[in-house]
């Protein structure tokens, strides 16, 4: 068995196995969001230019080669995958309010809430679209449910936020929603599309779903622990809007009766002053919900690599279950 790759370099690792699918996908989503209405291949442009990893669309076509597939499927499905991703983030950004996106204006800051929300739904159109032309109906359902399932977790994170009685159960629910169902149908359509039985697909979908709860978990430590350069965003945005994270929710489970009352002020009353996220980060170091956060992204990062089990070793294998600890490591 050889050792996964080096957190540091996985991701170029996986970049690398799939180069020409990828350069292939790429080519593919630019030429797809291009529009005679010159104000969405402009935005697309924007958001091009803000660069963006990849991690979905590389998990589809890492996981399709994984599993045999020759053809070409997966890299128009790869790209209809960053096609949701994508859609998803310009209705989110507008939903928050961010200002930065990866790092660089959002493309609501840019352009205005309307274009950012329009685009979207045209980048959703285009998906659909595709999978259409691709003519698979398991596929159609997979990428159709997950679509679902995000618009579901989002809404559920709307009705939660700046509830401090908000359970455990409700916020995985929320982040399996968001985050997880996309990755877990970006790697199930590798298993698909090369034919593979029901047991392989399902392995990847959990190896997707888990990696992906993994991921948000260290996105929401990240949020209260990162520096903004490493962060892509604002520090402290889920502490401005109120929204009830895993940190948050341990820390207010562990809080005297005077801790409580300061986190109903800062997110169920949204009355925050200077000061109170540097407060809001003590109170988690003190109680240490940003640790434990990261131990719970562990041992779903576990779950994923156990999921992959089932393959042989092979280079994708290998670069997959290097992916796992890419995103865990982000913490560091």
């Amino acid at each position: 068995m050889h050792p996964a790759p080096d957190p540091e370099h996985a991701l170029e690792v996986l970049t690398d196995l799939v180069r020409t699918d990828l350069e292939a996908c790429n080519r593919l989503i630019v030429e797809r969001m291009q529009s005679p209405v010159a104000l969405i291949p402009q935005l697309a442009a924007h958001l091009v230019a803000a660069g963006g990893k990849r991690i979905r669309p590389l998990l589809t076509l890492a996981a399709a080669r994984m599993c045999g597939h020759r053809g070409q499927r997966h890299v128009a499905l790869a790209a209809c995958v960053e096609f949701i991703h994508t859609a998803t983030l310009l209705h989110d950004d507008v939903v928050d309010e961010s200002a930065l996106r990866r790092g660089a204006p959002s493309a609501n800051a840019v352009f205005g809430n309307k274009p950012s929300v329009l685009v979207g739904d045209f980048l959703f159109a285009r998906a659909f679209q595709v999978m259409v032309a691709d003519g698979s109906l398991r596929v159609l359902d997979i990428l159709a449910t997950a679509s679902a399932t995000i618009a579901e977790g989002e809404v559920l994170q709307l009705v939660t936020q700046n509830d401090t009685g908000t359970t455990e159960e409700q916020y995985l629910q929320v982040i399996e929603g968001k985050t997880a169902a996309l990755f877990a149908a970006a790697t199930e359509i590798g298993a698909v599309v090369a034919d593979r039985p029901p047991v392989e697909a399902e392995a990847l979908r959990e190896y997707g779903h888990c990696l992906g709860v993994a991921f948000q978990l260290v996105d929401d430590a990240l949020d209260y622990s990162a520096s903004q350069a490493a962060l892509g965003k604002t520090v402290g945005d889920d502490f401005r809007e109120g929204k009830i994270t895993l940190p948050v929710l341990l820390a207010f489970g562990a809080a005297d009766e005077a801790e409580r009352g300061f986190w109903r002020r800062v997110l169920e009353d949204r009355d925050q002053a200077e000061g109170d996220l540097d407060r809001a980060i003590a109170l988690m170091q003190s109680r240490g919900t940003l640790d434990a956060t990261i131990r719970r992204a562990r041992d779903y990062g576990a779950r994923a690599l156990a999921a992959l089990s089932i393959f042989p070793d092979c280079p994708e294998r290998r670069a997959l279950a290097g992916i796992v600890e890419f995103c865990i490591a982000r913490a560091r």
